[in-house]
């Protein structure tokens, strides 16, 4: 079923990453007017367009980021000032000495400490150079202008909210969290009907898929780091070394690649339930079952209870005679235990909750 625009906009107005992103964006456009009104209003430079762009440039996700960028692009400019004026000093403003300057601010923003900011020497020099170089006052004004807007766009994110990314990183978690539930429950129900070789590979790209998530998640989380660090609110200090974070992610990877390796087993077998016999598929696929549904519960208890199940299963077939089928139960016997034993400790930390 389609979602409404309505259920639509109403999940968007819940959703706290939107609100942190739209408020990044409040941010960063006040930084910019702020920047404009010093520059332009109060000190009544004569070219005040340095500033505001300074502040949008400077204004990023995180706190440290902000800091570190704002150094490096105080550095870069100073130097792109200092080029431009020495450029225009010696050759004059020609095609030959805006070729010279931007080589030369190409080649020293190349540097690895300029880091992203390495056209910034080339494209600051070459306004400076173009709209004025000879005059003390313009240069000068020029490093006030930017000055201001590094200040005005590091004292905003500081002081206005500043960004802290552990619900975004917590969210994803989640997410991966819930497939993983989603899988099991599906594979589950397609194995009780009549499951086909389609089926299984979309159960692996499914699984597939999933670890491209947790990929994904791992730069969420080194990102939420990031944002601890420097960053004033009480609620940073747990998110600057989220080693849980990271414990849950390695568990997630093992849950993930033992559902693949489940799938390959399946994927090896023609008549599953009708091969297996109903004594082993009929509790197992049922037990696969629950532990999708504990997973998306977020319910340890219940996980528990499935591996108990799981356990007298176990029992239950070493008491019986072996058949052909043995290598088989065991296999998804021990993914499924494997899968139960990660989730538990998953469901119980909450990455959510937290």
């Amino acid at each position: 079923m389609r979602e409404t625009l309505r259920e639509k906009t109403r999940r968007r107005l819940r959703d706290p990453i939107w609100w942190n992103d739209l408020l990044q964006l409040a941010k960063t456009a006040l930084a910019a007017v702020v920047a404009w009104v010093i520059a332009a209003n109060v000190l009544d430079l004569q070219q005040p367009f340095l500033a505001p762009w300074s502040a949008l440039l400077v204004v990023h996700a995180t706190v440290y980021r902000t800091f570190s960028r704002g150094l490096r692009q105080v550095a870069a400019t100073v130097l792109a000032v200092l080029l431009a004026a020495l450029v225009g000093e010696v050759m004059g403003l020609d095609t030959a000495a805006v070729a010279v300057l931007l080589v030369l601010g190409l080649v020293i923003g190349a540097l690895p400490w300029f880091g992203a900011e390495a056209t910034t020497i080339a494209t600051t020099g070459l306004v400076v150079l173009t709209t004025g170089f000879s005059d003390d006052t313009v240069l000068l004004s020029r490093l006030l202008d930017t000055a201001i807007g590094v200040a005005v766009g590091l004292l905003v994110n500081l002081l206005v909210w500043p960004p802290l990314r552990q619900r975004t990183a917590a969210l994803a978690l989640d997410k991966i969290d819930d497939s993983i539930g989603e899988l099991l429950v599906d594979m589950a129900d397609g194995l009780r009907d009549t499951c086909t070789p389609e089926d299984i590979v979309g159960w692996i790209d499914r699984a597939r898929d999933l670890e491209d998530d947790v990929d994904h998640s791992w730069g969420l989380v080194r990102q939420a780091q990031e944002s601890a660090r420097w960053n004033p609110r009480p609620a940073a200090g747990p998110v600057r070394d989220p080693q849980d974070w990271r414990a849950l992610l390695h568990r997630l990877e093992q849950a993930i690649a033992e559902i693949r390796s489940m799938g390959h087993t399946l994927g090896g077998q023609q008549a599953h339930r009708e091969a297996w016999g109903d004594f082993f598929a009929v509790p197992w696929t049922q037990m696969l079952r629950d532990t999708g549904r504990a997973a998306l519960d977020a319910d340890p208890a219940a996980i528990l209870v499935v591996r108990s199940r799981l356990q007298g299963l176990s029992d239950e077939l070493r008491a019986t005679e072996r058949s052909p089928e043995w290598p088989i139960y065991g296999a998804l016997i021990i993914n499924l235990r494997n899968i139960i034993d990660v989730m538990d400790e998953v469901a119980a930390a909450n990455p959510l909750g937290q």
